[in-house]
């Protein structure tokens, strides 16, 4: 029997159905915790009839009803384009015995809605309170993305748009039991930066870094490389005061390998300075990092993905386009997804400055030989790699999003970006829905094979084509709990 949400996360060093504050006391206790059942994932739909989707999948394998959806809740609007999820509170409350891990955070790109899902039960998930456009708007943001709880019992939403979709880089505070909208997180007198997306803090550092997407109205409208040297998408990081919430620099990052840094990960360690950020066009991985004796945080480009000289596609080079990240809890690996490749690559970074690929794994993407593109010159691979077929189904999109089991042996990956620009670059799935997908991870040597028992086709278990974006643990994850 699952345990309920509160239940599950009211661990720590105790576990599953312990008692305490949400989430572990340590990301070492983390790691020691009960092993993931279910996860909820966002799913946007693809019919305009019918609203997006928060789905609990089942990931028990001992269970009866193992890769299946047991539970769902249906947002009423629709066209909202649900995508990240947070939570209420997580283990930066952890001390806080009056806070419990039980509402899901689902802010909506397009519609500029926050949905709060009251997840006690996940198989009977519950739709708790609406944040509506006009809460939002009327603090001139737009476009929410990111959400991560905070010790002092607000939820933080990074949005990257002002009220008409321009861009516009800020962080919306939300109190985190009436779920009523506060203020703006940054001082009245810091600088804001232009562009924004995701965010992570580290307070014994006494530091948050934000990333770079680009325009809301431009993002909207399907990817055009244009639109990137006409100066609508970003390639800076961000770096800001923590408890005086000024921002106190921006670092371009160098290189064509720069370009639109999307996740940024800090090492799950609390007193760690490193951090990483992967750039989606410029496919590359940099480093973050802040030696003692330095005023200001400085960036390496750690890892690139060079791109692929192709025929048949759009452009006649073809980037990875590195769309997430993620770091173990132990903080020895580092996962990253190569959305158009259609490779997933694990790297061993014990030397943050050196990271070394250990393992990687082809599922799906656009250079496979059934793609139809013909890839003419490739600095990596003698071959281009075969398509990927699960339980009888060809992979439909790549691997996007990413989450890890607590004990890093589990890694779960969906295949959707985004759906404007999934429909762009893999029709197939943006007609027909996304799916996920499970692999089993070496954690001692490295390495990752795919478990051909697990695959989750979104539109057969909702009856009808949705995709698969964000993956949630009720019981927390190595991309949403921050310690302090």
């Amino acid at each position: 029997m699952l345990c309920s949400t509160s239940e599950m996360v009211d661990g720590g060093k105790s576990g599953c159905c312990g008692s305490g504050g949400p989430g572990y006391a340590s990301p070492a206790d983390a790691i020691n915790g009960p092993k993931e059942k279910v996860l909820f994932v966002t799913c946007p739909s693809l019919d305009k009839t019918k609203g997006d989707v928060i789905a609990t999948v089942d990931v028990d394998p001992d269970s009866e009803t193992y890769n299946k959806i047991i539970g769902k809740v249906e947002f009423p609007h629709k066209g909202d384009e649900v995508h990240h999820t947070g939570w209420n509170a997580c283990s930066s409350c952890y001390t806080d015995s009056s806070a419990k891990r039980s509402h899901l955070v689902a802010p909506c790109l397009h519609s500029s809605r926050v949905y709060f899902i009251d997840t006690a039960d996940p198989t009977d998930l519950k739709l708790a309170k609406i944040l509506e456009p006009s809460d939002m708007l009327k603090f001139d943001v737009s476009f929410p993305h990111t959400s991560h709880c905070l010790a002092d019992g607000n939820i933080m939403i990074s949005t990257l748009g002002d009220a008409g979709g321009n861009a516009k880089g800020s962080f919306l505070l939300v109190d985190g039991k009436t779920f009523e909208p506060n203020k703006i997180w940054t001082s009245p007198d810091s600088l804001s930066p232009q562009f924004n997306y995701d965010f992570w803090y580290q307070p014994r550092r006494n530091v948050m870094i934000s990333t770079e997407w680009g325009t809301p109205n431009f993002i909207k409208g399907g990817f055009n490389p244009a639109h990137v040297a006409e100066g609508q998408y970003g390639n800076k990081v961000h770096v800001f005061d923590w408890k005086e919430h000024n921002l106190l620099q921006s670092i371009e990052l160098d290189g064509p390998e720069g370009w639109i840094p999307l996740e940024v990960r800090f090492l799950h360690e609390p007193t760690s300075p490193f951090a990483f950020v992967g750039t989606a066009l410029g496919s590359g991985v940099f480093l973050l990092y802040k030696g003692e004796s330095d005023s200001e945080y400085k960036s390496k480009l750690v890892a690139s993905i060079p791109p692929k000289k192709v025929s048949g596609w759009a452009l006649p080079e073809m980037p990875a386009l590195i769309t997430d990240i993620l770091v173990s809890m132990d903080d020895k690996y580092l996962y990253l997804s190569c959305w158009l490749h259609g490779d997933l690559r694990q790297y061993d970074i014990s030397d943050p400055f050196n990271p070394k690929l250990v393992g990687q794994i082809f599922l799906g993407g656009s250079i496979h030989k059934k793609s139809g593109v013909t890839v003419i010159d490739d600095k990596e691979l003698k071959e281009q790699p075969d398509a990927r077929y699960i339980k009888g189904k060809k992979v439909r999109g790549a691997p996007q999003m990413l989450q890890l089991s607590l004990d890093g042996r589990r890694l779960y990956v969906t295949t959707s970006l985004y759906s404007v620009w999934d429909k762009q670059f893999y029709p197939d799935m943006g007609e027909n829905g996304g799916m996920m997908l499970q692999l089993d991870v070496d954690v001692e040597n490295g390495g990752m094979k795919l478990n051909e028992a697990f695959l989750v086709d979104f539109a057969d278990e909702l009856g009808a084509p949705y995709l698969g974006h964000e993956m949630r643990y009720p019981g927390g994850d190595c991309t949403s709990d921050i310690w302090i």
